[in-house]
């Protein structure tokens, strides 16, 4: 008891520590740099933003600007007036989230399979994961597989399952995993918990800065996919069409129908948003992503170290 006293004494003593001029000076300097940091990064955003509510007119004689000079939901209106962007968002959006949840499924599992210093061939398994990481297939192989023999074309389950696991993604969990201490696992197999039970009720409620950071790298993954739309779904399937391949398709469209003379297309160059309409795809792509990401922060942060403990 006394000893926790004295532990609590120097833990307050610590708090209590009175800081220097110099101190004072160093912190303030470093409190102003990351603020101005932050405005440096947040000001590109911002002038995404306000280019998107920015009539192409103005846009073309003014230039960007943070505050739009001629306010207008042109952009926005030539996003959303196709139909298939609800479709697109709705197929992006349960690609994300289905995705993200099987990866960390799998993920989680082959990691902890790793981590348990019992289980005889984990140094086989940990092997056969990073050889995939240094040698595979190619394009071509990948392409005959996935066509020909997992019959995946024109198949929503071509955007899930080749990004089911990531090498990369397993190690660092598995690093992760084998900074818990091992008396834990230990323990409750003592009180007759298997290997499961250890997992789901120990293992990932402590793991939670690790599961949101490699989660989050998943999400980031399946919500930004456009290149496995390109080479496995035709046109003629375009209602598995991610956002992201939809919007790069009608951007095209935009940019083509700009650079026809006017008589061509039956309007005056100025009159299509093309630069604003750029600003507001970034917006609607990434919109969801930034709202999510302040709900994973304080986990996002600790999980920064994910993978640095030597395994």
């Amino acid at each position: 008891m006394a000893k926790k006293e004295k532990q609590m004494k120097q833990y307050d003593a610590k708090k209590h520590i009175k800081m220097t001029g110099s101190d004072r000076v160093m912190n303030g300097g470093f409190y102003l740099f990351i603020t101005l940091f932050s405005i440096i990064c947040l000001i590109p955003f911002l002038l995404v933003l306000g280019s998107s509510f920015t009539a192409e007119r103005a846009l073309t004689q003014n230039g960007y600007n943070i505050w739009p000079s001629e306010f207008s939901l042109d952009a926005y209106k030539l996003v959303f007036v196709s139909g298939d962007i609800p479709q697109a968002y709705l197929i992006t959006v349960g690609t994300t989230i289905v995705g993200t949840f099987f990866s960390m499924v799998f993920t989680c599992g082959a990691a902890y399979a790793m981590s348990v210093k019992n289980f005889k061939s984990r140094g086989v398994l940990a092997l056969f994961i990073y050889f995939t990481m240094l040698f595979n297939g190619g394009l071509v192989a990948n392409y005959l597989l996935t066509t020909k023999f997992l019959h995946l074309q024109n198949n929503i389950l071509v955007l899930l399952l080749p990004s089911f696991c990531n090498a990369w993604n397993i190690l660092l969990m598995r690093n992760f995993f084998n900074g818990i201490p091992a008396s834990l696992a230990e323990s409750a197999k003592i009180d007759g918990a298997n290997d499961i039970t250890i997992l789901i009720k120990i293992i990932i409620p402590i793991s939670l800065p690790g599961i949101a950071t490699i989660g989050l790298f998943y999400a980031l993954t399946y919500w930004n996919e456009w290149y496995k739309c390109l080479l496995y779904i035709d046109s003629s399937h375009s209602q598995y069409y991610t956002l992201q391949y939809l919007i790069q398709q009608i951007l095209r469209q935009v940019n083509y129908a700009a650079n026809q003379p006017a008589e061509a297309v039956g309007l005056n160059s100025l009159t299509l948003p093309t630069y604003a309409y750029r600003m507001a795809t970034i917006i609607v792509a990434i919109g969801p992503i930034i709202l999510l990401y302040p709900f994973l922060q304080k986990y996002f942060v600790q999980g920064l170290t994910v993978g640095s403990v030597k395994g």
